[in-house]
C-alpha cells in the first residue's frame, strides 16, 4: 500500500471539509427543490442529499473516531468488494489484512490528532474477493458544532484501470530493454507472462515455442503452471485438434476455447488440464516480422469462458512482444553461428578451432585417452576451380564437407580453416596409432570418392598431416603446427597421402625457421653480392653481355651459392625482395661501368615466379631503370619457360608491356618444360637459352644431341637466337658452333666472378666494331675474347 498526502499551511487552510460537502449538497437540493417543487420542504431535502451521496460515481463515506464507517455510498462498497449495507459498523481490520488496515488506521489518527487533510492518497489493497484495488483517496476532519472532531470524512476514486494501463507500458518498457540488452529468453519470456498475470484476474500464462522441424510445440515458460502439466504438453504436435495451443499453431490464428470440458478441439487433452482446474484456454499465435509462426501464447482460465475486449487486447500485446524477443534471440544466435562457423559448410570455423582442441585435450586427460588432430588439405583443388569455375568449386567443398561430417563419431568435431583446408580431432585410445590411421585413412577415402561437378565426374584427394596427443603436442598451438608439418611432409612425399608427425620434422622446421630468420637479416643487412658471368658470340667472339648471378656472403659460412639459399627464398616468399634487390643492384653497376667509359654491355636477370605475378612488377622494372639511369635496352629479363606456361595469356601481356619498357626477354632453361609451339610464337622474346642438362653430355650423348639441334633450328624458324649455358669444353663449344648455335656461356668462357673482377679484364681488352644482332637491336662496342680469356 502506498499514500501520498498534502498538508495546508494556516493561511491556505480550506474551510471545514464537512461544511463544504453540506453547502454543496445544499445548492444541489435547492436548485431540485426550484426545478422540482416536490423537493422544497427539509424532509426532502435529505432524500435528496442521501440520494446524491448514494449515487456519486465517487466513493464517499464517514467514519468515527474509531475508524468505524458510519455511512458509505455504493461506490465505496464497490471498493472493498461488499454489500453496502455489510459495510456500517466495519473497521478496516474487518476488511483488510492487518499490516493494510494498519496503514490506514495510522493515517486516519493522524488526520484526527492535528486536524490536518491527507489529500490525493494514492492506496493499494486486495479487496474481499482478492482482486488488487488501486484508490485515489482524500481524507478530512468531520467536527460537530462545537468544533471538535468527531470523525473523517473520505473521498475515493477508483484508478486501477490507470494504474494497471502504468504498469502495463511500464512492464512493457522494462521488457523491451531486457530484449535490447540482450536477455535470455528464459528471462523474458517470465517476466513478460507475469505482466499480463498482472493485468487479467485468474488467468495464468504460458508460452510454447515451435520446434525446429515445425512438427511439434515445446515448453518455454510458464512459471505459474505445475510442472507436470508442462511436461505433459512438452512436444504436443501441431495439428487441428490439439487442444488451444497446437491448433492455434496450425492454424495461424486465435483459438479462443470458452469451455476446455465441451470444446471438441481439447477431446484427448482434456484429462491432462482436468486435474489443475482450468475451464478455457485463450492461445494466440506469436509471428515474426514475416509472418511466420514462431509459437503461441496462451491464458489458461479456472472460469469458463471467452477474454473480455481488454483481455483479447492483452493477447495482442503479449504474442507482439513475444515474437520480438524471438527474432532478436533468433538475429543473436544466427550472428553467433556466423561468427563461429563457416558460411559455406556451415562447420566450425578457424575461430572455433582453439576451443575445441582445448576441450579434446580437457576431456581425454579425464578419460585416460588420446586426441589426434589431423590436418588436411584437398590436392589439385586449384585445379577444379580454374577449369570449373569457383561454383563448382565451391560445390566440390559442401560435398567433401558433409561426406566427413557424415563419418563423424560422438566426440568427433570437423573444423574447416578456409579454402580446402580441413582439421579433424578425432578421440582416440592411447598408444593406438593404427586406429588412428585406419579411420583417417577411410576419411581420404571417402573424399576421393567421385563427384559431379557441372556434369563431369572428377575426383580429388587429400594430403594429411596428424599429430597426436600428448606425444606430439600437449597445447592446440603445438598440435596444430605439428600436424601441419605433417601435411606438408605428405604434399613433399607426391601428396594423396597420410603422415604422422616426427621429432625429425619439428628439427627441420626450426632449422627453416633459422634460415628464414637469417635470410630476413642478410636482406636488410645488405649481405648479397652479385657475380657477374660473360655471353659470347660465338661468329665473333665478342662480350655483349653478362649474367647477374646472386651469391650470399654469410657471416659464419662464407660465400654461398644461389642453390644453397634461393630453393628456400622462393618456399619463404623472401624471393620477391630478394630479386628485387637483384634487379636494382644489377641495374646500378652496369650504368657504373657505362660512366667509367667500358664497353656498352647487356645485363641479363633472372626473374622469379613470384616477382613475374606480381601485379606491379612491370613498375619495379621501370622504376629499377630510372632510379639507375641505366637506358632499358642494356637490360635483359630471362624468364623460365614454366613461370611464362603457367599462365599463358597473363604471361604474354606482361610480356608485352615489359618489351614496351625497351627491355629484352629471353626464356631460360628452354626445353626443360613444356611449352606450347602456338605459344612460344606469341611471345616478344629475342632468345631462348638452351639448359645446362641437355649441353653438359655433348657431344657425346645422341638424345642431346638431337635435342640441341632441335632447339636451334625451332628458334631459328622462329628468328630468335639462341644461348647455351653450361659450356665447359672445347668440343660443346664446336658442336654447338656447327649446330647454328648463336651464343655461349659457361666456364669455358669465364667463371661468374664479382664486378670488379670484370671490369679489370674489360680495361685490358681493345674495343673493336659494333655488336652484332642478337635478337632485339643491341647496339654498342663489343669485346673480342679468346676461349679461356676469363677462365
Amino acid at each position: 500500500m502506498s499514500r501520498s498526502s498534502t498538508q495546508w499551511s494556516s493561511e491556505e487552510k480550506p474551510a471545514d471539509p464537512t461544511s463544504l460537502l453540506l453547502a454543496a449538497g445544499e445548492r444541489l437540493i435547492a436548485e431540485a427543490a426550484r426545478r422540482f417543487p416536490i423537493a422544497g420542504d427539509r424532509h426532502d431535502r435529505a432524500y435528496w442529499m442521501d440520494a446524491m451521496i448514494e449515487e456519486a460515481p465517487v466513493g464517499l463515506f464517514f467514519k468515527d473516531r474509531d475508524g468505524r464507517f458510519l455511512i458509505a455510498n455504493k461506490a465505496t462498497a464497490r471498493h472493498v468488494g461488499c454489500g453496502r449495507d455489510d459495510l456500517t459498523g466495519l473497521t478496516d481490520f474487518d476488511i483488510f489484512p492487518r499490516e493494510v488496515a494498519q496503514v490506514l488506521r495510522d493515517c486516519e489518527q493522524q488526520i484526527i490528532r492535528t486536524g490536518e487533510p491527507a489529500l490525493d492518497m494514492e492506496e493499494c489493497y486486495r479487496d474481499v474477493a482478492g482482486r488488487r484495488k488501486w484508490v485515489l483517496t482524500s481524507k478530512l476532519p468531520m467536527r460537530n458544532d462545537q468544533g471538535e472532531i468527531v470523525g473523517i470524512v473520505g473521498i475515493a476514486r477508483d484508478i486501477t484501470d490507470r494504474k494497471r494501463q502504468e504498469a502495463l507500458h511500464r512492464g512493457q518498457a522494462e521488457i523491451l530493454q531486457m530484449i535490447a540488452r540482450g536477455e535470455a529468453l528464459s528471462e523474458v519470456f517470465p517476466a513478460l507472462i507475469f505482466l499480463i498475470e498482472d493485468q487479467v484476474a485468474d488467468v495464468t500464462g504460458s508460452i510454447l515455442l515451435i520446434d525446429h522441424d515445425r512438427q511439434c510445440v515445446r515448453h518455454a515458460s510458464a512459471p505459474n503452471l505445475h510442472p507436470d502439466y508442462t511436461r505433459a504438453i512438452d512436444g504436443a504436435p501441431i495439428g487441428p485438434a490439439v487442444g488451444s495451443c497446437g491448433t492455434a499453431a496450425y492454424r495461424g490464428e486465435q483459438v479462443l476455447v470458452a469451455d476446455i470440458a465441451e470444446d471438441p478441439l481439447w477431446a484427448d487433452y482434456r484429462h491432462l488440464v482436468r486435474p489443475y482446474g482450468f475451464r478455457a484456454c485463450w492461445s494466440s499465435p506469436i509471428r515474426s516480422s514475416q509472418g511466420q509462426v514462431l509459437g503461441t501464447f496462451a491464458l489458461y482460465s479456472r472460469t469458463p469462458g471467452l477474454p473480455t475486449p481488454a483481455c483479447h487486447k492483452l493477447l495482442g500485446v503479449a504474442t507482439h512482444i513475444a515474437g520480438i524477443a524471438i527474432e532478436r534471440k533468433e538475429a543473436e544466435d544466427r550472428i553467433q553461428f556466423m561468427a563461429h562457423h563457416d558460411a559455406l559448410t556451415g562447420l566450425p570455423n578457424r575461430g572455433m578451432l582453439d576451443e575445441r582442441i582445448a576441450t579434446a585435450i580437457e576431456i581425454a586427460d579425464d578419460e585416460n585417452r588420446s586426441v589426434a588432430l589431423a590436418f588436411l588439405d584437398l590436392d589439385n583443388f586449384k585445379l577444379v576451380n580454374d577449369s570449373l569455375g569457383h561454383k563448382a568449386g565451391d560445390t566440390l567443398l559442401k560435398t567433401v564437407a558433409a561426406r566427413m561430417a557424415d563419418g563423424l563419431r560422438p566426440g568427433d568435431v570437423l573444423v574447416r580453416l578456409g579454402g580446402d583446408e580441413f582439421v579433424l580431432i578425432v578421440s582416440a585410445p592411447r598408444r593406438n596409432a593404427k586406429g588412428v590411421a585406419a579411420r583417417l585413412e577411410a576419411v581420404r577415402q571417402t573424399i576421393a570418392a567421385p563427384v559431379t561437378l557441372e556434369g563431369r565426374t572428377v575426383q580429388v584427394s587429400c594430403s594429411m598431416g596428424v599429430a597426436l596427443y600428448p606425444e606430439h603436442g600437449r597445447t592446440p598451438t603445438e598440435l596444430l603446427a605439428n600436424a601441419d608439418l605433417a601435411m606438408y611432409r605428405a604434399k613433399e612425399i607426391g601428396r594423396d597421402a597420410l603422415h604422422f608427425f616426427s621429432n625429425d620434422m619439428a628439427i627441420s622446421a626450426h632449422e627453416k625457421l633459422r634460415q628464414q630468420e637469417e635470410l630476413r637479416r642478410a636482406i636488410a643487412c645488405d649481405e648479397f653480392v652479385l657475380h657477374y658471368q660473360p655471353q659470347v658470340d660465338l661468329r665473333t667472339g665478342s662480350v655483349f653481355a653478362v649474367e647477374a648471378l646472386i651469391r650470399w656472403k654469410h657471416p659464419e659460412r662464407g660465400l654461398l651459392p644461389p642453390g644453397e639459399f634461393i630453393p628456400f627464398a622462393e618456399e619463404s616468399g623472401l624471393i620477391g625482395q630478394i630479386g628485387d634487390w637483384t634487379l636494382r643492384a644489377a641495374c646500378r653497376q652496369n650504368k657504373a661501368w657505362q660512366d667509367a667509359g667500358l664497353p656498352r654491355l647487356v645485363v641479363s636477370v633472372n626473374v622469379s615466379a613470384r616477382q613475374f605475378q606480381e601485379i606491379d612488377w612491370v613498375e619495379r622494372v621501370r622504376s629499377a631503370l630510372s632510379d639507375s639511369g641505366l637506358d632499358a635496352r642494356y637490360l635483359e629479363l630471362e624468364l623460365t619457360e614454366s613461370l611464362i606456361m603457367a599462365d599463358v595469356q597473363q604471361a604474354v601481356a606482361l610480356m608485352y608491356r615489359l618489351e614496351a619498357l625497351g627491355v629484352h626477354l629471353a626464356i631460360d632453361d628452354f626445353g626443360t618444360g613444356y611449352s606450347s609451339l602456338s605459344a612460344l610464337k606469341r611471345f616478344p622474346v629475342g632468345r631462348l637459352k638452351i639448359d645446362r642438362s641437355f649441353v653438359q653430355d655433348l657431344p657425346g650423348d645422341a638424345d642431346d644431341a638431337a635435342i640441341a639441334r632441335a632447339v636451334i633450328s625451332l628458334a631459328h624458324t622462329l628468328q630468335l637466337r639462341v644461348i647455351a649455358e653450361g659450356v665447359e669444353t672445347r668440343e660443346q663449344l664446336e658442336f654447338l658452333r656447327e649446330a647454328g648455335c648463336n651464343e655461349i656461356q659457361g666456364f669455358y668462357i669465364g667463371r661468374p666472378v664479382e664486378a670488379a673482377a670484370i671490369e679489370a679484364r674489360l680495361n685490358e681488352m681493345e674495343p673493336e666494331g659494333r655488336w652484332p644482332e642478337a635478337g632485339r637491336d643491341r647496339s654498342g662496342s663489343h669485346l673480342t675474347l679468346q676461349p679461356g680469356d676469363l677462365a
